[in-house]
C-alpha cells in the first residue's frame, strides 16, 4: 500500500505509505498470530480470501471487555500530514484512520482462527458487482450506517467521496493518483470537481433510491474490490465542509471513533463516535474508550517504559522496537512481542536522470545494509533481510532472480571498483535524512560511512523529524528536491498483485516513482499486463520486475520488511493486521 514512514535517511521504516493499503496476511504459524519474532523472518500469504457474504456486526472478541484508554507509540514516525480520507496513502494513517474513524465500499477482517487477512463488506453490502469484462463495477451502499453527526450516509455521498480520488491537484500524495485516474473512465480528461470544478463527470453515477454508485473504467480492473478497501472510496460530506485542505484537519468520521484532537507530527485523540452502528459494520469494533496516538515518540524512551511493566505500560503498545533491546523484549514479553509480516520492500531510488547504471550498482554495494538495519533499530534476520527484487516474498509471480548474479551486499572495494571503471570516482551523493532521533541520526551516519569508503563523496540535508522525506521527494518545485540525486522509497503492496507495485514505483509520472525512472517500453508493458487473462498476470508481473532491474536497475532493492509490535500486559488479543503490515487496531481492548 502504499508508502511508509521514511526513516533513516531511506534506510529502513517501521510500520506500511504505503499505503496504504494492503499486503498478504498474517503469516504467523501460530493459531493467534501472535508469535514472538524469534522464528526468524516471515513471508506474507500470496492472497487474501474474500467473503463476500459477511454481515454485522462484528464477530466479538473472545474475553473482550469495554472501556479503557489504549496508548499507541510511534517511534520516528511523524504520522499522517492530515486526516483526510481521500488523501490517505500511508501505512500509518491508514491502519488507524481504515481500522478507527473511516469507512469505504470494502474492509479487511482478520480470521482470530488463522491469522489471516479477509477481504469483506464495509459500506457495501457485498464486495461489488461487475460486469462480464470488469470495465463497470456496482456497489450497493448500506442504509444503516451513519455518519458521527446521526446522518445517514447515502450514495451521492459516496459517489462524491469517490470523485474526489480523481482530483490529483488537490491530492497529489493520494492513492487516486495511481489508481482512479488510472482506471477510471476518461480520468485524462477530466482532472477533478476542484480541479475541473463545475464540470460534469460521467464516469461515477448514483441511484439514491436504489442506493447504488456506479463506476465505469476505462480498461479492465478485475481488482476494484480490492481498491474499495481504501479510504479514498468511501464518503465526504456534500458541499464546502469536505473542501481541501481544511477537512484533512477534522474530517467527519462514520467508524466507531471520532477525532477529539489532532496535532501534526506530535498527537491524534480519538474517543467513541456515539453514532457508529456496530450492526452495520461486519469488522470493527468499539471496545475502548479512547486512543491516543503519540507520533514521533523516542525510541529509547518508548523501549524503556513498554519493559517496565509500570502501570503506563500495561494499556500501551509500541509499532517498533530497538534492536538492542530486542532479546529483552522476546524473553519479557512473549506472545505480547507480535511479529507482523507483510508485502513490503525498502529500496533506494537514485535519480534516474542523473545517474547511470554503472553509479546505480555501485550504490548497491555501498549501502552498509545491516549497520543501517541495526543503527535504526531493526533486528537482521527477523525485521529485515537482503531484497534481491521489486516484488516482496509471498507475492504471487515474484522472481527469484539476482541483478549481479549473487546477492548484492555490502562490499566497498567492490563500489570503488565499478566507479573507477566508469570513471565516476567520487561521484558525489545528494541526499536528505531526519534529524531529531537517536535511530535515524544513527542510521545516516552509517550510510554516509558506508558512501564515503565506497568511494563516493555525500552531501547530505538534514530535515526535523516531524516532516516526512515524503513531502520532499515527491514535491518537484521543493528547493531541497531540486539538489537531490538519491531518494527513497518505503512500500508495501495495496493488494496481493504486482500491479500495486511496479507501476507505483517505476511508471513514468507514478506520484512515489522517486527514481523519476522512465521509459517507454515498460509503461507500455505495464499496461498490457493489465489486458492479460488473470491468471498470467502474476508471472507477467515478475517477469517485467526482473527485465526492469536487470536491464536498467532504476532503484535499488535494500530489504525485504516484517514489523514487530510491542504490547503491553492490559492490552487484549495482541495480534497484527497483515493486510496493512500494522497493529491489529480493530480487535484490540483493554483487559478491566
Amino acid at each position: 500500500m502504499r508508502r511508509t514512514k521514511a526513516a533513516a535517511a531511506l534506510a529502513t521504516s517501521a510500520a506500511l505509505v504505503t499505503l496504504a493499503a494492503c499486503g498478504g496476511g498474517g503469516g504467523n504459524d501460530d493459531e493467534t498470530g501472535g508469535a514472538s519474532g524469534d522464528q526468524g523472518f516471515k513471508d506474507a500469504s500470496e492472497t487474501i480470501a474474500k467473503d463476500a457474504e459477511r454481515q454485522g456486526p462484528a464477530p466479538e472478541v473472545e474475553g473482550a471487555s469495554a472501556g479503557g484508554t489504549i496508548t499507541v507509540y510511534l517511534p520516528d514516525d511523524p504520522g499522517p500530514e492530515d486526516l483526510d480520507p481521500t488523501n490517505g496513502w500511508s501505512v500509518t494513517g491508514n491502519s488507524i484512520q481504515q481500522a478507527l474513524t473511516h469507512r469505504s465500499l470494502t474492509q479487511y477482517a482478520r480470521d482470530n482462527e488463522t491469522g489471516e487477512m479477509v477481504l469483506v463488506p464495509d459500506l457495501a453490502t457485498d464486495l461489488g458487482q461487475p460486469n462480464d469484462d470488469f470495465t463497470e463495477w456496482t456497489f450497493t451502499i448500506r442504509d444503516d450506517a451513519t455518519w458521527e453527526d446521526g446522518k445517514p450516509i447515502t450514495a451521492e455521498e459516496v459517489a462524491w467521496g469517490i470523485e474526489r480520488s480523481l482530483d490529483s491537484t488537490a491530492f497529489p500524495s493520494g492513492p487516486g493518483t495511481e489508481y482512479s485516474t488510472h482506471y477510471f473512465l476518461d480520468a485524462d480528461k477530466y482532472k477533478g470537481p476542484y480541479t475541473d470544478k463545475g464540470k460534469d463527470y460521467k464516469g461515477i453515477t448514483f441511484d439514491e433510491d436504489a442506493r447504488t454508485v456506479t463506476i465505469k473504467m476505462s480498461m479492465p480492473f478485475p481488482d476494484m474490490d480490492y481498491w474499495g478497501a481504501f479510504m479514498a472510496m468511501g464518503p465526504s460530506p456534500l458541499g464546502k465542509v469536505s473542501d481541501p485542505p481544511e477537512y484533512g484537519r477534522s474530517p467527519l468520521s462514520t467508524g466507531p471513533y471520532k477525532v477529539e484532537s489532532f496535532r501534526p507530527s506530535e498527537e491524534l485523540v480519538l474517543v467513541k463516535n456515539d453514532a457508529w452502528v456496530a450492526d452495520s459494520d461486519p469488522a470493527r469494533h468499539q471496545y475502548a474508550d479512547k486512543w491516543v496516538f503519540k507520533f514521533a515518540a523516542d525510541p529509547t524512551q518508548t523501549d524503556e517504559l513498554m519493559l517496565s511493566g509500570n502501570t503506563e505500560s500495561q494499556t500501551s503498545l509500541a509499532t517498533q522496537i530497538t534492536a538492542e533491546n530486542y532479546a529483552k523484549f522476546n524473553q519479557d514479553l512473549g506472545d505480547r512481542l507480535v511479529q507482523q509480516s507483510a508485502q513490503c520492500t525498502s529500496f533506494w531510488a537514485p535519480d534516474y536522470e542523473k545517474t547511470t547504471p554503472e553509479i546505480r550498482k555501485a550504490l548497491a554495494y555501498a549501502y552498509p545494509y545491516e549497520s543501517v538495519w541495526q543503527a535504526s533499530g531493526e533486528v537482521p534476520g527477523v525485521t529485515r533481510v537482503p531484497a534481491n527484487s521489486i516484488m516482496p516474498p509471498g507475492m504471487a509471480g515474484k522472481s527469484d532472480y539476482q541483478v549481479d548474479g549473487e546477492q548484492i551486499t555490502y562490499q566497498p572495494e567492490k563500489a570503488k571498483e565499478i566507479l573507477a571503471e566508469a570513471g565516476e570516482e567520487g561521484y558525489e551523493i545528494h541526499m536528505a535524512y531526519n534529524t531529531g532521533s537517536p535511530t535515524t541520526e544513527a542510521a545516516q551516519k552509517q550510510i554516509e560511512k558506508g558512501l564515503t569508503d565506497s568511494g563516493f563523496k555525500v552531501t547530505s540535508y538534514p530535515v526535523p523529524i516531524e516532516t516526512s522525506l515524503y513531502t520532499i521527494w515527491t514535491d518537484p518545485d521543493n528547493k531541497i528536491n531540486k539538489k537531490l540525486n538519491l531518494r527513497g522509497v518505503n512500500w508495501c503492496s495495496d493488494w496481493p498483485s504486482g500491479s500495486t507495485m511496479i507501476p507505483a514505483l517505476l511508471r513514468t509520472g507514478a506520484t512515489y516513482n522517486t527514481a523519476f525512472f522512465s521509459e517507454e517500453s515498460a509503461d507500455a508493458k505495464m499496461d498490457e499486463i493489465g489486458t492479460m487473462p488473470l491468471e498470467d498476470q502474476p508471472d507477467a508481473w515478475g517477469a517485467l520486475d526482473e527485465e526492469i532491474e536487470t536491464e536498467y536497475y532504476p532503484i535499488i532493492p535494500t530489504a525485504f520488511r516484517n514489523d514487530l509490535f510491542a504490547f503491553g500486559e492490559k492490552i487484549g488479543n495482541p495480534t497484527g493486521d497483515g493486510a496493512l503490515g500494522a497493529p491489529n487496531y480493530k480487535d484490540l481492548y483493554v483487559a478491566q
